[in-house]
């Protein structure tokens, strides 16, 4: 009896064992099914509104050479209650001391409303590389401070501004 449940054991180990590499290979091999939908709903805050931090994404550049600093402002930023953007190192040539912005529209309400959450005012300058034409980049420079510790919750929007707020799962 002893060599028999032994050898139903081992039948029994094996079956387990190629069922399992079975099953493991399909779902290696098996293409992903993937929903694409909307990762954003758009918004239009109208002239004469109220532009709120919890709309205005901001992109956070390094150009301190100081490690972190990026990520250490964009956190900063969303406990004032921004949206998240990119973090990175900063690729521009533009000289920045204390902290830029990077548009093309300086009168931007986005823009406007980013601007006054800094203790040093930013440059706003024209940007040398590629942004994230989803929300405000925000440069920081070896001289950058902190932010302004009471800024601004919003601002009346000068003219419509779309934006896009994040879609959040539940």
């Amino acid at each position: 009896m002893n060599r028999m449940t032994n050898l139903l054991a081992t039948v029994v180990a094996l079956g387990l064992f190629v069922g399992g590499g079975v099953v493991g290979w399909n779902l290696l091999t098996a293409k992903a099914e993937t929903i694409a939908g909307p990762t954003c709903t758009e918004r239009r805050v109208e002239p004469g509104e109220a532009l709120t931090p919890n709309l205005v994404q901001v992109n956070v550049l390094n150009a301190s050479g100081r490690g972190g600093l990026a990520n250490r402002v964009s956190i900063n930023l969303q406990r004032y209650g921004f949206l998240e953007g990119g973090i990175a190192n900063s690729e521009s040539e533009i000289p920045v001391d204390h902290v830029a912005i990077f548009t093309d529209d300086p009168e931007d309400p986005m823009v406007q409303l980013v601007a006054q959450q800094f203790q040093v005012a930013p440059q706003i300058v024209a940007p040398d590389v590629p942004i994230d034409p989803d929300g405000v980049t925000v440069v920081v420079g070896p001289s950058y401070t902190d932010l302004n510790p009471a800024p601004p919750t919003e601002i009346a929007a000068t003219r419509a501004v779309d934006v896009c707020v994040p879609l959040a799962e539940l």
